[in-house]
């Protein structure tokens, strides 16, 4: 079967939107599954429904990468946007034509100095990984290329300066806080490191606009079945080696002058539910760590002691799904109202159930349990407190999280290897609990105690939440019974009593 590339693509009938030719108006650090399943997919359908006309250059960021693959394919890929919208399964296709190359930096720098300097260049997007924003000092400014990705940018920059062109508009998408502001960090320790001129520090940063931005897709990536991969390319007709795969939930929040909503092509193309402007990406952080994230840290524990192994099967069950719904709605949701619209809060709590639901991933809740006790610290803990200051009253839910992890963390308690904690699932398999060494060690130290000891052993150890947590009224005598009754009962039955 031929690999696909435009003209294989005609000849396949394909009838979606391409756009074969257009100017190069973005270079991209990153090339992998999730950059491309997100950020060029919005780039596309700039594209279709804005007329943008902008094409994407991709930038390999570390020696071994996709640029062979890309080329041979002309930049086209599949994309499946895959998983549940409003109770409704969906399985959308679509080729993204939006990328026009990528370059291989470590065999072609050159190349890459020469888009910096383009009249069409306007937008740099990276996503290297969270240690990718970082200050490396063996980085130099001979380099070809420079080591770290923040030297590569200053080296791209300075090019860009020293031809007299206009700066650009910077889009971070590492997963670390405020991650524009620590590239644009980075970059200015780059100039200083090498003696560049002061006029081009003061044109990054006045010229330039660095924006941390906050992205939300989950990203399988490639399809791992081959028979469903040799059915859907028989389908095509045509072998794609960079098939992508993402959830059908995107959201990207962008941090910026509101003049950037006309500059980016996102609004224009009436992207506005998806793609975001705002003055501050902190509120949008906190949606998605609370809500998101902290559903699942708040049921997935409890729900694994009570038979269940996958997300999507607590979703269909009555108890298990109204617990989370009852825990968002009511506890985590009121905690936010101060920073996001309340209408907002809610629409994202209700794609929430959607995204647990996905049909196409099988995502297991013992994946979800690694290193817990930060995560309950985290996404958990910050509403609890928020409930409690709000309301001088325990959120009921979250109190039976807080009982559901110590329950987890301490059930029939077998071993302490090297590697994790071995514990006995009721009445089934034993488990194995991976986290910090310090936090396993406490648990196993503690196998012995009854519930009363246990939970004031947790709530009083500072190292996990920073605070003495029993100085909270009512909370340490409330997670005993919690707890004891999650023994007795079972957690299912435990999380019932909060309906």
């Amino acid at each position: 079967m031929d690999k696909l590339n435009y003209a294989v693509l005609e000849q396949s009938g394909y009838q979606g939107y391409l756009l074969k030719s257009a100017p190069e108006k973005v270079m991209q650090f990153g090339e992998g599954n999730f950059l491309r399943a997100f950020v060029d997919y919005w780039f596309d359908l700039s594209n279709e429904k804005a007329g943008w006309n902008g094409k994407v250059v991709l930038v390999q960021p570390i020696a071994q990468g996709l640029t062979e693959l890309i080329n041979a394919q002309e930049g086209l890929y599949t994309l499946y946007l895959r998983g549940s919208e409003k109770g409704e399964k969906v399985d959308a296709k679509r080729v993204i034509s939006s990328v026009s190359r990528c370059i291989n930096p470590y065999q072609d720098w050159n190349e890459v100095l020469k888009l910096a300097v383009s009249d069409d260049l306007e937008i740099v997007v990276s996503n290297t990984t969270e240690a990718g924003i970082a200050h490396d000092t063996e980085s130099g400014f001979d380099q070809t290329p420079p080591i770290s990705f923040p030297a590569k940018l200053t080296r791209v920059l300075f090019e860009r300066y020293k031809a007299g062109k206009p700066g650009l508009v910077i889009l971070s998408c590492e997963l670390i806080d405020d991650n524009g502001k620590e590239l644009l960090k980075c970059v200015n320790q780059y100039i200083e490191d090498w003696g560049l001129e002061e006029g081009f520090k003061t044109w990054v940063n006045q010229e330039n606009t660095f924006c941390s931005t906050l992205v939300d897709r989950i990203v399988p990536g490639r399809i791992r079945d081959a028979k469903e991969v040799e059915e859907l390319e028989k389908a095509n007709g045509y072998h794609d080696e960079l098939i992508d795969v993402g959830e059908v939930f995107g959201f990207w929040a962008i941090e910026g002058p509101a003049e950037l909503t006309d500059k980016l092509p996102f609004h224009k193309a009436g992207l506005d539910a998806h793609v975001q402007v705002v003055p501050n990406v902190t509120p949008f952080k906190h949606r998605k760590v609370r809500i998101l994230n902290g559903a699942h840290t708040g049921f997935v524990l409890g729900s694994y002691l009570a038979g269940f192994d996958i997300v999507r099967d607590c979703m269909n069950d009555d108890t298990i799904r109204g617990f989370m719904n009852k825990l968002l709605d009511e506890e985590v949701i009121p905690t936010l109202k101060k920073e996001l619209d309340e209408t907002d809060l809610k629409k994202f709590a209700g794609s929430v159930q959607d995204r647990f639901n996905n049909p196409f991933v099988n995502h297991e809740l013992m994946s979800i349990s690694l290193n817990s006790t930060s995560k309950w610290k985290a996404r958990d803990l910050p509403s609890f407190l928020d409930y409690v200051e709000e309301n001088k009253a325990l959120p009921t839910c979250l109190t039976m999280s807080l009982a559901a992890y110590i329950a987890f963390y301490s059930n029939e308690i077998q071993e302490r290897t090297t590697d994790g904690l071995i514990c006995r699932r009721p009445a089934g398999n034993t488990y194995k609990i991976q986290d910090d060494a310090w936090a396993l060690d406490f648990y196993y130290d503690h196998r012995n105690d009854d519930a009363k000891a246990l939970v004031h052993a947790v709530l009083t150890n500072e190292r996990m939440w920073d605070q003495d947590l029993t100085k909270i009224d009512g909370l340490e005598d409330k997670v005993v019974e919690n707890l004891t009754l999650i023994r007795e009962k079972g957690a299912k039955a435990a999380f019932g009593t909060c309906l």
